[in-house]
Parts: structure tokens; sequence; C-alpha cells
């Protein structure tokens, strides 16, 4: 009886190790990185007033996403997310390249920016709220019994 004692003891002490080495492993931060900005080098490589749209995609490669009025330029987005156990994944660092053209399609400018120079803007839907999405089609259905008049039907 003693000897059973003894490896249940060893296989408890066992288990709790290894439950604790597996809590202490799921604490751990896992970063990712989303997207793509260019080298420093590379946005040397592009020269204001002589390069174009084209050149640039030859050049750097294709944007994270362009300008919505006239295509006014090209951006290119990269971010670092910090993921840690159950905790809200955390934006670490966020860098932004955004190249303008002219109407021309040409080069006008090529800044950087970096988490630290945006601000947060709340993002806002607006949506038409409907009279009908609160009511059930049986609701629907009995509403219009009060306002049903066999004359409009005769009418047409």
């Amino acid at each position: 009886m003693i000897v059973n004692i003894r490896k249940l003891n060893r296989t408890m002490r066992t288990g709790l190790v290894l439950g604790l080495a597996f809590a202490v492993a799921a604490c751990g931060s896992v970063y990712r990185k989303h997207g793509y900005v260019p080298t420093e080098e590379q946005l040397n490589q592009i020269q204001l007033g002589v390069d174009t749209r084209d050149t640039v995609t030859e050049a750097i490669g294709a944007p994270s996403s362009t300008g919505v009025l006239n295509e006014s330029g090209y951006y290119y987005v990269t971010s670092r997310v910090r993921h840690y156990g159950a905790k809200k994944p955390e934006v670490v660092s966020r860098e932004l390249v955004a190249i303008n053209f002219n109407q021309s399609g040409v080069v006008t400018g090529v800044q950087r920016f970096g988490l630290e120079d945006g601000k947060i803007i709340p993002l806002q839907r607006r949506v038409t709220s409907s009279s009908i999405e609160d009511k059930t089609f049986v609701r629907q259905l009995l509403g219009n019994l009060g306002r049903f008049t066999p004359g409009a039907v005769l009418d047409q």
C-alpha cells in the first residue's frame, strides 16, 4: 500500500509540474506582423517629379491601398500586433508610407508616418433604421388588418 501512495504522489507531482509548464507557456506573448512597407533604400530610389505610378509599382511593389479621390496616392501599411493570453490584441507598432501623385500620375511626395503620428478616430456606422425590423411577420400581418378596406381592392 505504501508503494501505491508513493507512485500516486509522484504522478501528482509530475502532473502538477506539467500543468504549470503549460500554463506558463500559454501566457507568452505572440507577435504578428501584417502588411508591407518598403525599406528606406527602396524609397530613396523614387525620384520626385520623375517616377510615375507604374515605375513606383515596379520598384517597390503594389500598394496596400490607393487614394479614393482620383487615385491621389499609394499607401503602404504595416502593423505589429501583440496577442497575450486571453487579453484583447494590442497594436504595438504601425507604419504607413504615403506616396502622392499629381493629376499626371507623377510622384509629388513620399511621407512616412508611425503610430505616434496618428490619431484614434472612432468609426461610426450610420444605418437608416426600418420601422419593420422589430416586428415579426405575424405582427406585421395583424397590424395591416385594421387598414384593409374592401373598397381599395375593388377600385383596382
